[in-house]
């Protein structure tokens, strides 16, 4: 297994608020960790945010007895939100902090994953999946046939989510077990690539430099900012 990872701050924002870690070795155990996270707040809030939330889920990773991948997660979440959600509470510069969350741990030809918030996982074998769904408001309105997904890319309010980590006492993630096979490709990414790349550019990228990892994330980062550069980009790709 391979892993590349790579975070830009874009053409347009003054502060990288997107976090990234790539681990392919045991953490605790998870025998590999991947996670982006996307933060939001005012200041230097949601740079803060992002941080944290991944080094303080890293930390309780390591130090969780847990056996099971998906109570590991869980626990570690809550116990990330929580923490979160109380230095917002106590920091008036902080206030209305939160990130959103997507990991991925992959055990031989399983993976396991669990998203909050707008970030997105992708598996790339014979087409292209999102596996994960957004939890925004034009996802919501997509699903209740008020907007379709081109209508959706367009709207005003698409930045608006609907969960994230930290902004309340309790969160819940989404939680997905993928099957994979050998050459399977998986991206994780900020919305500051989908933003700016439809899907059929991003799968052409990765495929075109599946042997190459450093190069498809490079190429991924420069399109977007060439796109407008609207946001904070960040991108793992992994290559099973």
């Amino acid at each position: 297994m391979r892993a590349f990872s790579i975070t830009d701050i874009g053409e347009r924002r003054r502060v990288n608020q997107d976090y990234v870690f790539c681990e392919l070795n045991t953490i605790g155990n998870l025998p590999n960790l991947f996670i982006v996270a996307d933060g939001m707040g005012g200041h230097n809030a949601g740079d803060y945010a992002s941080r944290f939330c991944v080094e303080f889920f890293t930390k309780q990773i390591r130090e969780s007895n847990q056996t099971s991948p998906i109570v590991m997660i869980e626990e570690a979440i809550k116990k990330t939100n929580e923490k979160l959600y109380e230095k917002s509470r106590e920091e008036v510069d902080l206030e209305g902090m939160g990130t959103t969350f997507v990991l991925a741990t992959i055990f031989g030809k399983e993976m396991y994953v669990a998203n909050i918030g707008d970030s997105r996982l992708y598996v790339i074998s014979k087409e292209l999946r999102q596996i994960t769904e957004d939890h925004s408001l034009v996802q919501a309105m997509v699903k209740t046939g008020e907007l379709d997904k081109d209508e959706a890319r367009e709207h005003p309010n698409k930045n608006i989510i609907t969960r994230a980590l930290g902004v309340n006492e309790d969160v819940e993630p989404d939680f997905f077990e993928v099957d994979l096979e050998e050459g399977d490709i998986i991206l994780m990414c900020s919305d500051g690539l989908t933003n700016m790349l439809e899907d059929d550019t991003i799968e052409r990228i990765i495929r075109e430099n599946a042997d190459d990892l450093q190069t498809a994330t490079d190429i991924l980062v420069k399109q977007a900012n060439e796109n407008g550069g609207k946001d904070n980009i960040a991108v793992i790709i992994v290559k099973v």
